[in-house]
Order: C-alpha cells, then structure tokens, then sequence
C-alpha cells in the first residue's frame, strides 16, 4: 500500500470541493501522493467558470450564507478554490475526470478546464488508485 490519499468529489457544494482540496493538498504537503476523481456534480466544478459557482451545502440562505462563509474565510486568510487547485496541480496532485459521468450529464472535454485534468477514465481508475491508497474519501 503506499503512502497516498485518493478522493471521489461526488458533490459541488462549495464546501465539500473545499475539503477536498485541503486534504489532498495536505497530503501532498506531507509528502505522500494524491488523487481526486471528480464525478457527477462535483464534475460540474471542473468546467469553465464553474469553480466558483457551487452553492453552500448547509445555510446557502439563496447565497448570502455563501457570501458570509467566502467573507469569513478572506477574513482569515483562506485561499481561493483556484488557488488551491493550481497548488494542488504544481504539487503533483492527479485530478481525474469521469467519462462516465461526461456522457450521461453531456459535457464534452472542451467544456472542461482541460489543463487541470490528468486522465478521463472510469470507476477502474478510481478503484486502482484507491486500492493502493492509505486514505480513501468520499465527499
């Protein structure tokens, strides 16, 4: 088994995509090896402009508990969703992108940040790199 994190990002809540990217950028830090395999909304995030653009998962309250999250966290210095990303990126991290998930919600690769993806791939890919994982999640 070796020394690495894998992570399905099922949701696009904001929050859950920020988790995600705390963890494995803190994986990464630490020195072990790092993968998020983004399926069905959290797929969503990966597109063009799309970031940014997922609500809260608890009091969104139409966005304005989005907005005082987004506030408290600048507050405190927290980076950006973008910022972690391109961290994670020039860190090594593998972000993987479903092809399963692209075809059933009809996302194309161009409607996708190609730049960011290290592989389009299916439920294989996820199981073979969580299986020589120490660290398995799913948010």
């Amino acid at each position: 088994m070796a020394d690495k994190t894998t992570i399905i990002v099922h949701s696009g809540d904001m929050d859950k995509v920020y988790s995600a990217l705390i963890i494995a950028n803190g994986s990464l830090a630490m020195g072990m090896e790092a993968s998020i395999f983004f399926t069905f909304w959290g797929l969503q995030r990966l597109k063009k402009g799309a970031l940014e653009k997922g609500p809260l998962s608890k009091m969104n309250m139409l966005g304005l508990g989005k907005l005082m999250v987004k506030l408290k966290m600048k507050k405190v210095g927290v980076a950006s969703l973008e910022r972690l990303l391109q961290d994670f990126k020039e860190l090594g991290g593998k972000i993987l992108a479903c092809d399963m998930t692209m075809e059933i919600m009809g996302i194309k690769k161009e409607d996708l940040r190609e730049d960011l993806i290290s592989d389009y791939c299916a439920v294989g890919t996820y199981v073979s790199e969580a299986r020589d994982s120490t660290i398995t999640l799913f948010i």
